[in-house]
């Protein structure tokens, strides 16, 4: 490596440190290196990359946060077979921290590597970046053999909020026998619709959701449901399927279903929002206030009153607030 810091004394010992035959004495050199500003030093981070030592490679790779280039983000991607767990660890969570979409052409290439370890870390990588580009590796990757790989894939498509990918991950939904991925392809339902209204295999697969044996998918099939836009039917059917879940046994799942009621502002729930407000958790308790203040039914006037003089003070903020907001619909 040659020196470029010839004017500076005291860069140019810490150039010398960074090719001293003690791999300690390379790491720490990284270390400082990396505590000064200047984007120029880019390439000596680069050049570390590919140290025989391993402690050096990963200090590299942590370093290259600070900074972002093709060839940077190259060296990156080849560190994530690694010999060494560490390094890898490293190359994986800088990758994941990129921010300039431009990255995405380097990435994209190594979306379909055979290791698992690389096609995780590249879609995590390119998932905030929202590159167009992502989209067709992205839905390749929904049928990729470990699961860990499909819940990035459905990340990505999440991200990039696009309604061509509601074919597929509807499917994942009903039919993906891991549930993390059902969790995950529940919520990036909610994102691919955002632009429209939802089309009713969304909706079916949702209310499919709603019946999972995973508290975590009907969790968020709860809280997708009160985000789409709905026809005067689907919502029905929507709002009937979450009164159903205020009986759920997980509480979280109570919970979103409350808040979802609310925000599809589902009348028939009435009832049994206002039997919610005497639930033994004041979480619940909050949201089914919030819910009826969003349904604006005078109808739930006396069960807020009473509500209002609640033990916990969250809860009786939000009965005050939904009095407010019903009393206001009423003028």
């Amino acid at each position: 490596m040659s020196t470029i810091f010839e004017e500076d004394a005291e860069l140019a010992e810490l150039n010398e440190r960074l090719q001293h035959p003690d791999g300690a004495v390379r790491r720490i050199a990284i270390l400082d290196l990396a505590d000064r500003d200047g984007d120029e030093h880019a390439p000596l981070f680069v050049a570390a990359l590919r140290d025989t030592d391993a402690a050096v490679r990963a200090e590299a790779a942590r370093a290259l946060e600070a900074f972002e280039s093709a060839e940077g983000v190259a060296g990156l991607v080849a560190l994530l077979t690694d010999e060494d767990d560490e390094v890898r660890a490293a190359a994986a969570h800088t990758l994941s921290e990129l921010k300039q979409a431009e990255s995405a052409a380097v990435l994209l290439p190594h979306a379909a590597h055979p290791d698992a370890f690389v096609r995780i870390a590249v879609l995590r990588a390119v998932r905030e970046l929202r590159a167009a580009g992502s989209f067709a590796p992205a839905l390749v990757a929904l049928d990729d053999d470990d699961a860990a790989v499909r819940r990035e894939a459905v990340a990505v498509l999440g991200y990039l909020k696009q309604a061509d990918a509601l074919p597929a991950l509807t499917r994942l939904v009903s039919h993906d026998p891991d549930a993390e991925v059902r969790r995950a392809a529940a919520g990036a339902i909610g994102y691919a619709t955002s632009h429209a209204p939802a089309a009713p295999a969304a909706l079916a697969a949702l209310l499919d959701g709603l019946r999972d044996a995973a508290w975590q998918v009907r969790e968020e099939a709860a809280t997708t449901l009160g985000k789409l836009a709905l026809p005067a039917d689907g919502a029905q059917q929507a709002g009937a399927a979450l009164i159903a879940s205020l009986e759920d046994a997980y509480w979280q799942v109570r919970l979103r279903a409350a808040r979802s009621l609310g925000r599809l502002r589902h009348t028939p729930a009435l009832d049994a929002l206002v039997a919610t407000l005497t639930h033994t958790i004041s979480n619940l308790r909050k949201e089914a206030a919030l819910a009826l203040g969003e349904l604006g039914d005078a109808a739930a006037i006396p069960a807020l009153s009473i509500t209002a003089d609640d033990s916990d003070p969250e809860v009786r903020k939000s009965a005050r607030l939904a009095l407010t907001q019903i009393q206001g619909a009423q003028r």
